[in-house]
């Protein structure tokens, strides 16, 4: 069994198939999948998609590149959104340096609001560090008392490590795939396995073998199995600790 701890399940791009889409995936022995909010108005339709059926977690946050969808009051809806529908985490959240537009001031503003709220609530979040990850880094220390996942990690080794220590997880998905991509595969074949997420961010990042193509969770299996084959390891034992790594976090229940 294998848990995609990163599905955007409630994209439009899935809405003409999504029930094939989860039979796919069930199919693929993924039977559970952590899906995070982008918007506020997104929250609705994700809480309504995880509803569907069993094994679908929904997340709820604010993502930083819809910067100019997001309004202050949405913290304080996520707060009551959080109270009453219990969420396994907060996010997506996080920083974006990559895109052009997004202030960085009022990026930081919305960050730190959420990871306040993952304290307050002793929830995980799901962090977004596009170019940011020092800065991630920074609001994790400066805030405190977290744990989580940066997802689609692309950062040093060094980075990784201080995220370690800071109780966070690291998320890979379908860049790992990609034989050029040196810094992430490297990351991936000597990491400690009891830091390691699977996901695969459906429907983007597709993974090498669906290059262009639209993403869905039934392709975590490409992932581990790549990974498996950078460690000299059984698939089986990466899903294994990679699904005991997010009931663990998540809190999900053993199944």
């Amino acid at each position: 069994m294998l848990v995609d701890s990163h599905s955007h399940l409630d994209a439009p791009e899935l809405d003409a198939d999504r029930d094939a889409v989860l039979a796919r995936a069930r199919a693929a022995g993924v039977t559970r999948q952590v899906v995070p909010a982008v918007t506020a108005a997104s929250w609705p339709k994700l809480r309504d998609v995880c509803a569907q059926e069993a094994g679908l977690f929904a997340a709820y946050g604010l993502h930083p590149m819809y910067l100019s969808e997001h309004r202050p009051g949405h913290l304080d809806e996520l707060r009551m959104w959080i109270e009453g529908e219990k969420p396994v985490a907060v996010g997506e959240c996080g920083l974006d340096f990559f895109v052009d537009g997004l202030d960085a001031e009022t990026q930081q503003s919305y960050f730190d609001g959420q990871l306040r709220l993952a304290r307050a609530f002793d929830l995980p979040v799901i962090v977004h560090a596009r170019r940011a990850v020092d800065a991630v880094i920074a609001s994790i220390r400066r805030i405190g008392g977290l744990r989580g996942v940066v997802h689609s990690f692309s950062g040093s080794p060094e980075q990784a490590k201080q995220l370690w220590q800071a109780g966070f997880l690291i998320g890979l998905g379908g860049p790992v795939t990609y034989e050029r991509a040196n810094r992430v595969r490297t990351l991936a074949r000597t990491m400690p396995l009891d830091y390691l997420l699977l996901e695969t961010d459906s429907p983007d990042q597709p993974d090498a073998g669906i290059r262009g193509q639209r993403n869905e969770p039934a392709r975590l299996t490409e992932i581990r199995d790549v990974i498996a084959g950078l460690r000299d390891m059984a698939p089986d034992e990466i899903a294994r600790v990679t699904t005991q790594n997010a009931e663990r976090l998540f809190r999900l229940p053993s199944r």
